[in-house]
């Protein structure tokens, strides 16, 4: 039923599924993998099902020739698609699929360059060298935050400096920013400093790990 609707509904032709290579999925008598014993003796079906669907943004891009059309910017591989029917709380059995997901990035190069400027240490305020693409749309509420190397989170600073508020220096090549004394942690260790645009929602630009 669903193949035969993705061949007519238009809004389902691009979804796709992994092949099906397990039994139906429903309907199971409960806690049990027998299939429906009930007076109504419904048959099997694979009720159960993962459809997927990647819209990327060189379909659009591409009609205003900022891509080309064959380059895709997201690509999905499922590497399992499976049933299990070990679980028996409900007459349906649950389906998994596992997916790699691969982003191709939209520039090769960093629109932020960071350094951090001399020695490290909790006991003077430090300084943190940076420097942007011309075109870079900066905005008084970006931050550097500094991270511990194996950060998971934007949200995971240990500390961070305005670009702005934080400015001890400017140029046309580069700027300055200063992070106190009191904020650096004095357990020391590996650390990254990011750049994060709040016009682009996101970190643009990384360090190269260093020591504290």
């Amino acid at each position: 039923q669903l193949n035969m609707a993705k061949k007519t509904e238009e809004f389902l032709k691009e979804f796709k599924e992994g092949p099906l290579q397990f039994k139906p999925t429903y309907k199971f008598d409960l806690y049990s993998d027998v299939y429906d014993t009930s007076e109504k003796k419904r048959k099997p079906a694979w009720t159960d099902r993962i459809l997927w669907k990647v819209k990327n943004l060189s379909d659009v891009a591409s009609k205003e020739g900022e891509f080309p059309e064959e380059e895709n910017l997201i690509s999905v591989t499922l590497n399992s698609y499976i049933s299990h029917m070990s679980y028996g709380i409900s007459d349906h059995k649950p389906v998994t699929g596992t997916f790699v997901l691969e982003m191709k990035p939209l520039v090769s190069d960093p629109l932020v360059v960071l350094n951090p400027e001399g020695e490290w240490k909790a006991e003077r305020d430090v300084i943190i060298r940076y420097s942007t693409v011309p075109e870079f749309p900066s905005s008084a509420w970006d931050w550097i935050g500094l991270f511990q190397v194996n950060f998971r989170h934007v949200n995971d600073y240990v500390t961070y400096a305005w670009v702005e508020d934080d400015e001890i220096s400017s140029s046309r090549d580069s700027k300055q920013v200063c992070l106190s004394t009191s904020e650096i942690p004095k357990m020391g260790g590996e650390f990254l400093l990011c750049y994060y645009s709040n016009n682009l929602q996101s970190i643009v630009g990384i360090s190269e790990p260093f020591q504290v």
